[in-house]
C-alpha cells in the first residue's frame, strides 16, 4: 500500500546496466512479457502462482496495464527488464511488498528460459539493489524464496545479500504444500 506522499516520490522510468534496461511497466507492454511467459511457463510454473495456466496477449496486457497504475501510484514497482541490444523482453522483476515508513523493499525476479544462465538476472537484481539505494533511500531490501528453489538463492548469494533464515512452513508452495521460505537481505550499515 502507498502512504501518504509516497505518490509524490519522482522516480526514474527507465534505468540501464551494462546489458539491460530496466523500466517501469507501459501500455503495450502485453504482447512481450506473454512471449516470455509463453516460453518459459514450465520453469516458472514450480514457483510462481500467476504462472499455472498459458494467458492470452489480453491478459498479459491487462497485467502489464495493473502494474502500470500501481506503479503510478507508488504501491507495487514491478519493472520490466530488456535485452539492451535486441530490445527482447527478457524477464520481470521489481519492488514489492513496499513499507515507506520504514523504507523496506522486497525484490522478486523471473527470467524468459532461454536468457537463463548469462547473468541477466543477477545483473538486474544488482541494477534494481541500486536504484532502491540511491533512489528510494532503501534501509532494507529483501529477497524471499522457496528453499528449493536453489537458482534464486544463488542470485541472493551472488549479490552479497545476508541469509537471515529460513522460515519453516511459512507459506503453501503452488500445490497447496507448506514450503520453507529463506529470507535474504541487505540493510542500510551492514550490507551498504
Amino acid at each position: 500500500m502507498a502512504s501518504a506522499g509516497s505518490i509524490l516520490l519522482e522516480l526514474a522510468e527507465e534505468f540501464e546496466t551494462e546489458r539491460l534496461i530496466i523500466r517501469s511497466p507501459q501500455w503495450g507492454d502485453g504482447k512481450g512479457m506473454n512471449s516470455a511467459i509463453r516460453e518459459s511457463i514450465e520453469e516458472l510454473r514450480p514457483w510462481m502462482p500467476w504462472a499455472q495456466h498459458i494467458p492470452t496477449i489480453d491478459e498479459s496486457e491487462e497485467k502489464a496495464r495493473v502494474a502500470r497504475l500501481k506503479f503510478l501510484e507508488r504501491s507495487d514497482l514491478r519493472l520490466h527488464v530488456y535485452h539492451k541490444e535486441t530490445g527482447e523482453f527478457i524477464g520481470g522483476s521489481g519492488l514489492q511488498r513496499i513499507d515507506w515508513e520504514s523504507r523496506k523493499f522486497e525484490i522478486g525476479y523471473w527470467i524468459r528460459t532461454s536468457q537463463s544462465g548469462k547473468g541477466f538476472m543477477t545483473e538486474a537484481v544488482e541494477g534494481i539493489t541500486n536504484f532502491a539505494i540511491g533512489q528510494l533511500s532503501a534501509n532494507r531490501i529483501e529477497i524471499r524464496c522457496d528453499d528449493t528453489n536453489i537458482r534464486s538463492a544463488r542470485v541472493a548469494e551472488r549479490l552479497g545479500f545476508t541469509l537471515e533464515g529460513i522460515l519453516r512452513k511459512e507459506k503453501c508452495d503452488v500445490e497447496g504444500m507448506l514450503r520453507n521460505t529463506m529470507v535474504f537481505s541487505k540493510v542500510r550499515g551492514y550490507e551498504f
